[in-house]
């Protein structure tokens, strides 16, 4: 069992994993910016060390300024949370070259499955499906041409290290691609510093459907059902729920076997999660794994009951998985919105600011994952999201009355939420009636 863990992150996530830690008997440390002074996780955590500036890059992001609070305060593991470093398999490799445990999978598994060309190089020899596209990465626009004219327009690009939507571009048409291409290739370089693009068949208004794997180091790989994340701007989601209200029997064990296997073919260990494009025949492809654990697990803690990250710290420890796929059983239906700082009359633009008064939803079948508190000043630094609002039902429709009424209740006096564009957005017939896609945010009035 690990006895003290140090965080690599700030905000919901980081209060999310000291709270498992208090209640499994192990001290934390949080580690800060200048900007975080006054945050929630500095406070909750045994012992808390500045790591830099404000900027991420000079503390979150700041790889040797982590290591060295992790040995100055003795802790033994680190939890990277979502975002930062979660995904670098040089600060993986960096912890396993110091003998500190990295609650995640190997460094050169975030190697194989953080690189979305050989990700999908490796699903296609396992045998799982994957939209049709360039083989790895595409070297030049006359290779994308070419690539585009034999799969057939629309094509998707996009950053082989990348995420969050960054350095991802449709192409409608011919003459478009050339720039596309290049424009691609700058965000990519400025988001990840790794400019290198492939090419694939783009799904119009597809279903985004990703399965929950967790496996140990013993080579047990388990799935803990699906997340219907199709609610989405600009490729950055807005709204999840479990199960998704399209998915049958049939289909969630095609799908969840699928997503086994793909953690197998990759040699992987800790939670993660295999993320798929299901067309409106049924027919799914293989999108990307993403290697840490995800904004949206509280739903599918709330369907199984299941606390993710005592699974991820069990695992990390050196434990074997204390159950098997036939003792997973999925209760009722859960919803998440996420309560972000931003403004969805001026573009969504970030509002960060003094939190005057604060009123977060509670009552029966509700939950909030959040790092507010009265008087908090929300720094222009860093995500815009404040906190997580999950709504358990027994069926789908009492889930999503449940998510109303909590989003009636929130107040966050002093700065402007998207709370009102969530509720609006549940009232949406194609929400009400499960029947959306990637494109309804978007189309939204």
């Amino acid at each position: 069992m690990l006895k003290k863990i140090l965080v690599a992150n700030r905000g919901e996530i980081a209060v999310r994993i000291m709270r498992t830690c208090r209640e499994m008997g192990i001290e934390t440390v949080a580690v800060y910016s200048e900007a975080d002074r006054e945050a929630l996780h500095v406070m909750l955590a045994d012992e808390a060390v500045c790591i830099g500036p404000a900027r991420s890059k000079d503390s979150y992001l700041n790889m040797q300024n982590i290591i060295s609070a992790t040995v100055l305060t003795g802790a033994t593991a680190i939890h990277p949370g979502f975002g930062f470093l979660s995904e670098n398999s040089s600060f993986a490799r960096m912890c396993e070259d110091c003998n500190i445990t990295f609650i995640g999978p190997a460094a050169d598994t975030i190697d194989l499955l953080g690189n979305k060309s050989k990700a999908r190089e490796t699903m296609k020899k396992a045998g799982i499906p994957v939209v049709p596209g360039s083989d790895g990465e595409v070297k030049c626009v006359q290779d994308a041409l070419n690539i585009a004219e034999e799969i057939g327009y629309p094509v998707m690009l996009k950053a082989c290290a990348g995420g969050g939507g960054k350095g991802m571009r449709a192409v409608y048409r011919k003459e478009n691609l050339e720039n596309a291409f290049r424009s691609a290739k700058a965000e990519a370089k400025a988001a990840f510093g790794d400019d290198t693009l492939y090419l694939e068949k783009l799904i119009i208004n597809p279903k985004h459907i990703e399965f929950q794997i967790l496996a140990d180091s013993f080579g047990n790989v388990v799935h803990l059902g699906e997340r219907d994340c199709s609610a989405q701007r600009r490729n950055q989601k807005m709204m999840e729920e479990s199960p998704s209200p399209v998915m049958t029997e049939k289909l969630r064990k095609e799908m969840g076997d699928a997503a086994v296997k793909a953690a197998k073919a990759s040699g992987y260990v800790n939670a993660g999660t295999i993320e798929f494009l299901l067309d409106s025949q049924g027919n799914y492809y293989f999108m990307e794994m993403n290697t840490r654990i995800q904004v949206e697990h509280p739903v599918t803690e709330m369907v199984t009951g299941m606390d993710m990250v005592r699974e991820q710290i069990r695992i990390a420890g050196g434990e074997k998985l204390p159950f098997m796929q036939k003792d997973i059983e999925f209760r009722g239906h859960a919803i998440e919105c996420r309560i972000n700082a931003e403004d969805p009359k001026r573009g969504f633009l970030p509002c960060p600011g003094r939190v005057d008064n604060l009123l977060l939803p509670g009552g029966y079948g509700i939950r909030v994952d959040s790092a507010l508190y009265p008087g908090y000043t929300i720094p222009p630094n860093y995500d815009s999201m404040l906190a997580k609002i999950i709504a358990y039902g027994r069926t789908r429709e009492e889930a999503i009355h449940r998510m109303k009424r909590a989003l009636v209740e929130i107040v966050i006096d002093g700065i402007t939420t998207n709370a009102e564009f969530q509720y609006k957005l549940l009232e949406q017939e194609e929400i009400i009636n499960g029947n959306y896609n990637t494109g309804l945010i978007e189309g939204m009035k």
